[in-house]
């Protein structure tokens, strides 16, 4: 750290220069003695990667800002608050703390937070923004995780773990094997340490393969910022051995999607044709591949086993979006702009033999507007369009 990017002037200077194009900063040169124009440069584009990701780090005066790529590597605050909601206790050991925001969530929700994080200059960079965002009970170590708890046997009510998914050789990774540490080789000191483990995975990694490879999962959280799958999050209990419960939630701008069921072999979809309103699943359910639960517990009819669509004639409450139907009938590319003569619409493929853009490039119809058409198959295989507007 250099501690003169803290002097008030400084700190003027980069939240006075965060629209400044940087390459232009940096030829011109840093007008404070002992720091770099790249030092300069470094706060103003990390400080503005928190501007939506980081409100609080961005708001508060006086924070430091690693380097870009640590900003981009964390937590955002919504999905750090959603995780702290998870745990509780006297000791939670943060084995992978980075630039912190986990940590700063989780010491609103326990006692007391150690915060391990290898890299020197990432440590003492979020032991100094602890303090400047007045959380006090937060104790930074700069130590590798696993090998500090190799060194010493200790105790916590909970560890949370989020390997690192960079390679030097493959770029970025997603398999456990693959990731640092690798979680599959240290389960047993893990849960000699806390019988409770809250391990953050890539979202790209297959929830099967992940349960099958970790054992004992209690839970399994998928969380999407809009409509987007931010975080993929196990939640372990040590020697747990009943059916995994699976929670999905998408944080959208004006409401939160929530869906959960246990992890089921026996739930079934019932297949209709298009009825009254249309269902689209959210991101976050459709990871989570809970395709047959919504519909056994929504009441609601899938339109083919493949479609992932789903339509009711009573409007339900739905993670995802929700749609009124004004018509739908046979997909006939003939007659297609007879039947639907909009200029423009919003088109969505499920199930379907053409694409957005062979079906745009047909038809003619410009992207936008409130009309949207689905084209999909119908239960008897058959290709349908769906006419639809949102529903209130």
């Amino acid at each position: 750290m250099n501690l003169r990017l803290l002097h008030k002037e400084v700190q003027a200077f980069i939240r006075n220069n965060e629209k400044t194009d940087l390459h232009t900063l940096v030829l011109k040169g840093s007008p404070f003695v002992g720091i770099e124009a790249r030092e300069l440069a470094e706060q103003i584009q990390s400080r503005a990667k928190c501007r939506s990701k980081l409100p609080t780090w961005f708001q508060t005066e006086g924070v430091y800002y690693p380097r870009k790529i640590h900003v981009e590597q964390s937590s955002s605050e919504i999905t750090a608050s959603y995780k702290a909601g998870l745990v509780a206790g006297s000791e939670l050991f943060d084995l992978t703390g980075g630039m912190g925001v986990d940590s700063f969530y989780f010491a609103k929700k326990v006692e007391h937070v150690t915060h391990c994080e290898i890299d020197g200059e990432l440590s003492e960079i979020a032991s100094h923004n602890f303090g400047i965002l007045g959380i006090g009970n937060v104790t930074c170590l700069l130590a590798d995780g696993i090998q500090w708890l190799l060194e010493q046997p200790r105790k916590a009510s909970w560890i949370y773990l989020d390997p690192s998914r960079r390679d030097e050789v493959k770029g970025k990774v997603f398999l456990l094997e693959d990731c640092q540490p690798d979680l599959t080789l240290h389960r047993e000191l893990l849960f000699e340490t806390a019988e409770n483990l809250l391990l953050k995975l890539s979202p790209m990694m297959d929830i099967q393969e992940a349960c099958r490879q970790l054992q004992f999962v209690r839970e399994v959280h998928v969380v999407s910022v809009d409509n987007e799958v931010k975080e993929l999050l196990l939640l372990l209990q040590k020697d747990y051995d009943q059916p995994i419960r699976i929670k999905t939630v998408n944080f959208a701008k004006n409401r939160v999607e929530c869906f959960e069921a246990l992890q089921s072999a026996t739930a079934i979809s019932s297949l209709s044709g298009p009825l009254k309103y249309l269902y689209e699943p959210n991101s976050a359910l459709l990871k989570a591949g809970l395709f047959n639960e919504v519909s056994d517990q929504l009441n609601i009819s899938k339109l083919h086993v493949n479609s992932h669509l789903y339509t009711s004639n009573n409007l339900v409450s739905f993670p995802g979006r929700r749609f009124l139907i004004l018509a739908h009938g046979k997909y006939d590319p003939k007659r297609f702009r007879k039947e639907y003569p909009l200029a423009k619409a919003n088109i969505a493929t499920r199930n379907f033999r053409e694409s957005v853009a062979a079906i745009r490039k047909r038809t003619g119809i410009a992207e936008g507007g409130e009309d949207y058409l689905f084209f999909t198959t119908d239960p008897e295989n058959r290709a349908w369009v769906i006419h639809c507007i949102k529903a209130a």
